[in-house]
């Protein structure tokens, strides 16, 4: 890759890496060093990535980043399952957006980053696999499981409209 490319992955991806690792943490400033961190890392690597691979590699190297920090601060969420009364949501409320972000934040984390990488951002469940190393069974069963807990937390739409 040129210092051309470089560049332009910079001003075309910078943008959606912060949002999918601030959507994860909710940390402006701890996104912004990963965000930072992950472009480092391409930058030492620069003459040998590719350029048509160089999305999936930052969102990777965001994502494996994102996990050390969340890590190293002892926040890992564990595989424990949800009860299913905490997830539903009693009263009305017209925000949607809220609501749908309120519900995120309970998901546990394999799954929120799942359900945000493939319908925030779009990636296939192969890029997903990529990405965050699950196999893509696993990831199906993550986006499966997480959307089936954010349906159960919103309820129906008109209780929410």
């Amino acid at each position: 890759m040129t210092v051309k490319e470089y560049n332009r992955s910079v001003e075309e991806y910078a943008d959606s890496v912060y949002r999918f690792v601030l959507g994860n943490i909710k940390d402006e400033e701890r996104s912004n060093d990963i965000v930072q961190d992950s472009y480092e890392k391409l930058w030492r690597n620069v003459t040998e990535i590719e350029f048509g691979v160089v999305k999936s590699w930052l969102f990777t190297t965001a994502y494996h980043t994102m996990i050390d920090v969340i890590r190293k601060e002892k926040r890992v969420t564990r595989f424990e399952p949800v009860h299913e009364k905490e997830m539903i949501y009693e009263s009305q409320y017209s925000d949607l957006n809220e609501i749908l972000h309120e519900a995120l934040e309970r998901l546990p984390e394999p799954q929120k980053v799942s359900v945000m990488l493939r319908d925030y951002e779009g990636y296939s469940y192969k890029e997903i696999s990529e990405i965050t190393g699950f196999s893509e069974a696993q990831v199906k069963i993550n986006i499966y499981r997480g959307r089936s807990a954010l349906k159960a937390y919103i309820g129906k739409i008109e209780t929410v409209i």
